[in-house]
């Protein structure tokens, strides 16, 4: 069997974040090393504060570096080097396992030769909003798929979807690929997918590896995150540009509001409605970012220290 390490880049983890680790310990094919890359060593410190965490957990590696230092594409990228496994799974320090077979699942769809990554699906969490919850499904279909460079006529920017909140990756093709883009904002995992697809690999997404991964944000963060988002397509128009995603996104909120009129939630789109404006506005501000004064531009991003 090919050895397995897990990669985590973490930022003020919390206890869920130790349901996830003993998640890990616990999946049916055993994780080799679990590699964690943390932001900020009094945060983790915090958590573990009189637990004996290097006793308990003899496979798991901690680097720590500054919010400075941190890199979405170079982060990662640093933990991989302190990998010596054949596959490596990428994750979040907020993503939960569904199953015990989820890192199982991830490998299998890795048996084709041609296939560079595989990533699972995303549930929302029950707790989360109807809007949440249909997101998800809309984004995380059931069914599975390989994606080609031939699918990019029909999928658009779809082809390149992929994302590290639970994916896997062959370490041979990642390394003849370059890794991670080493200075990004966002999308380090679209940004390799496309590259992986281009040169002539597929990208597998697999609804068997389920993880929990939802968020609540309020209007004023989706601005935020849809303007890394936009910014992220504007330094990349290598990637981005001859894949327009404006009509993803009008799809969902279309399919949203016809979905919360089906089950009877009308009450709930104007919310939508509002939301999507907030989201439409950060994305078009961050793709035309270079045009705004610098203070502006930084008010505007999720991710302040990039910018520094």
């Amino acid at each position: 069997m090919k050895k397995v390490d897990v990669i985590i880049p973490t930022y003020k983890p919390d206890q869920k974040f130790l349901e996830l680790i003993d998640k890990l310990e616990h999946q049916t094919v055993p994780i080799h090393q679990i590699i964690i890359m943390n932001t900020e060593q009094k945060y983790f410190d915090r958590l573990f504060y009189g637990k004996s965490f290097a006793e308990e957990y003899k496979n798991i590696t901690v680097k720590h570096l500054s919010k400075r230092e941190f890199d979405h594409g170079r982060t990662r990228n640093q933990g991989v080097k302190n990998s010596e496994a054949e596959v490596f799974v990428m994750m979040t320090d907020d993503a939960m396992p569904a199953d015990d077979h989820m890192i199982e699942e991830l490998i299998c769809g890795l048996q084709q030769d041609n296939v560079a990554v595989a990533y699972g699906r995303q549930l929302a969490y029950e707790t989360s909003s109807e809007t949440e919850k249909f997101a998800r499904n809309f984004n995380y279909p059931s069914q599975a798929r390989i994606k080609t460079k031939k699918d990019i006529d029909t999928l658009g920017i779809k082809t390149y979807f992929c994302s590290n909140v639970c994916a896997a990756y062959k370490r041979e093709i990642f390394d003849s690929l370059g890794g991670f883009i080493k200075h990004t904002i966002f999308n380090e995992d679209m940004i390799f997918a496309a590259g992986a697809v281009k040169a002539g690999y597929g990208i597998a997404y697999v609804p068997e590896a389920k993880v929990y991964h939802s968020h609540h944000y309020t209007n004023m963060e989706q601005l935020r995150r849809n303007f890394d988002l936009g910014v992220s397509q504007a330094d990349h128009p290598e990637v981005f540009a001859g894949v327009p995603s404006e009509s993803e996104g009008i799809k969902l909120v279309k399919q949203t509001i016809a979905h919360l009129r089906e089950k009877k939630k009308i009450s709930m789109i104007p919310g939508v409605i509002i939301q999507s404006g907030f989201k439409y506005i950060g994305y078009l501000l961050g793709k035309n970012y270079r045009k705004l004064p610098k203070k502006i531009v930084i008010n505007c991003s999720m991710n302040k220290e990039y910018w520094s």
